[in-house]
């Protein structure tokens, strides 16, 4: 988020292209860098209220698309934001909320891959998503979301066979 520019959003298509990251190391200027691994480079579908929102703040801020480079997210300066500035701010709005639970910023991802296991979203989905490396990492940390299939084997079965069966009756009442 971070290291967003203008030219990694994509209005028209409504996708996110992750594939940097900001760095900030102490005592050098800030700098985009490849994600932690190939698997972090992707393309994010962006929800229509994202990309509103996105557009608002942009155009809040002064960026169009002539500002390719731009990052989306600075300070008031137009500095870009520090990680431990950011996480600052993070836990100042948590704290500010006094919800029961303090959240983390990660558990943001958390809650993003649960949405997507809720609404059906596959294994192969939700490890695009969120930039894993394998399905087996994705499954390793949520396999325990997916709905048991025990219901839809149970209907699977009895619509085959109940149809098989039907069919059967049928036949036989035809030849009697």
């Amino acid at each position: 988020m971070l290291g967003l520019t203008v030219d990694r959003v994509d209005f028209t298509r409504r996708m996110l292209t992750i594939d940097r990251q900001l760095v900030t190391i102490a005592g050098r200027e800030p700098f985009l860098a490849p994600p932690k691994t190939p698997a972090s480079v992707r393309q994010v579908p962006m929800p229509t209220f994202v990309a509103e929102a996105l557009a608002a703040h942009m155009a809040s801020v002064g960026l169009g698309a002539g500002d390719r480079d731009g990052l989306l997210f600075t300070t008031c300066d137009g500095k870009p934001v520090a990680r431990n500035r950011f996480g600052e701010a993070w836990r100042a709005a948590v704290k500010k909320s006094k919800i029961e639970r303090p959240a983390r910023f990660h558990d943001l991802r958390h809650y993003y891959a649960s949405l997507l296991i809720r609404h059906g979203e596959s294994v192969k989905v939700v490890r695009a998503r969120l930039g894993h490396a394998s399905a087996s990492e994705t499954l390793d940390t949520y396999a325990h979301l997916w709905p048991d299939s025990e219901d839809r084997t149970r209907q699977a079965v009895d619509v085959v066979l109940n149809q098989t069966d039907k069919q059967r009756t049928k036949s036989a009442e035809k030849v009697v």
